[in-house]
């Protein structure tokens, strides 16, 4: 029997986007099974805990029986938890050319730590190139439509912080 091919799709999501899940979904024309990765990280504090984080993602994508996702919250060292997952890669979105610099150095720190871990960079949708979970959050705290760059559940989620 053929090894599954699994990648992992970390980040905070707070909250996941149109973007995040157009990322996604290149991912699992790649990849059989996509674990995306909620990173926990106790020195900054976010708008949602990881906990909400995860069931958003979990609603968010739940209407796609298709998707061979899982989603985790996870803390630590990346490496450490795609080498326990054993994992063969990383995907990550890139936006615009400003992301790559920073993507390349984490990408090439993980590979020093991992040697046969490999990062996957995929691009966003053109439509989805400018839309942030900071960016979002600010359109929503000022009463915006952030309905065209999130998922219902998020909209849902952020009129019940506002």
């Amino acid at each position: 029997m053929k090894e599954k091919r699994l990648a992992i799709y970390p980040g905070s999501f707070d909250p996941v986007t149109n973007g995040h899940l157009d990322i996604l979904s290149r991912a699992l024309e790649l990849f059989d099974v996509v674990v995306i990765a909620i990173a926990e990280n106790v020195s900054k504090t976010g708008l949602f805990t990881p906990k909400e984080r995860a069931q958003l993602l979990r609603e968010s994508i739940a209407d796609d029986a298709e998707r061979n996702t899982e989603v985790e919250v996870f803390s630590g060292l990346l490496v450490d938890y795609a080498r326990r997952r054993g994992a063969r890669a990383i995907v990550r979105g890139l936006r615009a050319v400003a992301d790559f610099e920073y993507e390349f150095q984490l990408a090439l720190m993980n590979r020093q730590m991992e040697p046969t871990l490999d990062t996957v960079f995929l691009m966003t949708d053109q439509q989805h190139f400018y839309i942030s979970s900071s960016l979002v959050k600010e359109v929503a705290r000022f009463g915006g439509d952030i309905s065209p760059f999130v998922p219902p559940p998020v909209v849902r989620a952020l009129a019940d912080k506002a």
